[in-house]
């Protein structure tokens, strides 16, 4: 079995033996029918992970949200669909919660993200954000309630489509480019080291933002920003 092919099998079968923080919020994976019809169900937040769709880029640093998010989805047993109204995989969660991957690529993410948020009436205050951040160590993740792009291009699309930076988000580090141009680094594939380490990492990042969604913004700061997660 292939390295990455074993760290999908655990992301999908893992069970974590100690529950997380608002585990129970998460439980239920809901039909998406109303999302298939247009319906405009009482969806009072998004969780969306930043990354590139395709087989080509799946194993790569830029797409560790997308990675985050198909973790949440497996906790609660939700299913991802794509949507061409969206622009989007969408898989709903319990009765007010959307997962939400973009299919725009990563620089044009804010246009999925506004189409969902506009029709479903969720203000950008309620939009949790997932994605790499090459400023950050691997593996160690910052949460936090607002901010700007960092030179992150997903990042500056939501900015631009939203209208403001003042959004939640979990900075996932995939360390520094390392001499080689950054494109290459954040479209390059984990290291060995790295994919080895992975699947905990995610781990982690999916019980913050599980904490993120069920305590908040201030006690997912202090409770998960500061650790240093990646081994040396």
């Amino acid at each position: 079995m292939g390295l990455w092919a074993f760290i999908s099998r655990f992301l999908g079968s893992r069970q974590v033996g100690a529950p997380s923080v608002g585990r129970d919020s998460f439980a239920n994976g809901s039909s998406d029918s109303d999302l298939k019809s247009g319906h405009s169900a009482l969806i009072e937040k998004l969780i969306v992970g930043l990354g590139n769709p395709g087989k080509k880029y799946h194993e790569t640093r830029h797409n560790v949200g997308f990675l985050v998010l198909d973790r949440l989805a497996a906790r609660a047993a939700a299913s991802f669909t794509p949507h061409l109204k969206w622009k989007a995989e969408v898989a709903r969660l319990g009765d007010n919660t959307l997962l939400v991957k973009p299919l725009t690529f990563m620089n044009e993410s804010g246009r999925a993200v506004q189409l969902l948020s506009e029709f479903y009436k969720v203000a950008p205050q309620q939009c949790i954000i997932v994605y790499d951040d090459v400023a950050l160590n691997f593996g160690d993740f910052r949460i936090r309630r607002e901010g700007s792009a960092g030179g992150h291009n997903g990042v500056k699309s939501l900015i631009a489509c939203l209208g403001t930076q003042e959004f939640p988000r979990l900075r996932f580090g995939v360390g520094e480019a390392d001499g080689q141009p950054l494109v290459s680094h954040v479209l390059g594939r984990f290291s060995s080291r790295e994919a080895e380490e992975l699947p905990v990492l995610v781990e982690d990042a999916v019980d913050a933002v599980e904490c993120l969604v069920a305590e908040g913004v201030e006690v997912a700061m202090a409770r998960w920003n500061g650790k240093a997660r990646s081994r040396d």
